[in-house]
């Protein structure tokens, strides 16, 4: 398998971030535009309204579980562990991040959100474990 179609899941989720960007510059303009926030505000996180609010955490997360999803795939490049299952887990994990992202912005439905953020977690910990087992020569 080629080696580097682990990075194509990564891409995706830079990708993922930066629509995130682009949803929290249109709420935070559009929130000063209409009154309901002054630039000001922006300062800090506790006066900001909660239009807007609310994608500035959805970034927050993108940068909390997926440094593990970033990480597991740079040193399944480098270990040459990148295989059918390998990159089916990575595509899925970013997958839940996306709905995760859909949910957080629009609904955002708590129960929803948190089984999407487990069961991202969970995919990105079995392909821990199967890195582990790479390592040790046992896959």
């Amino acid at each position: 398998m080629n080696q580097t179609a682990i990075f194509w899941p990564m891409l995706a989720h830079v990708l993922l971030v930066y629509l995130v960007y682009g949803v929290m510059f249109r709420r935070r303009y559009f929130a000063v535009k209409s009154g309901e926030a002054k630039v000001g505000q922006y300062k800090s996180r506790s006066t900001e309204p909660a239009s807007s609010v609310t994608v500035a955490n959805n970034l927050i997360n993108q940068f909390e579980l997926p440094v593990l999803f970033h990480v597991l795939c740079l040193a399944l490049f480098v270990t040459n562990g990148v295989n059918y299952l390998t990159l089916a887990l990575m595509w899925l994990f970013v997958l839940t991040r996306y709905v995760h992202a859909l949910v957080h912005l629009t609904s955002n439905s708590l129960p929803h959100r948190s089984r999407v953020f487990f069961l991202g977690a969970g995919i990105l910990l079995v392909a821990w474990i199967w890195f582990a087992l790479h390592l040790l020569g046992v896959v």
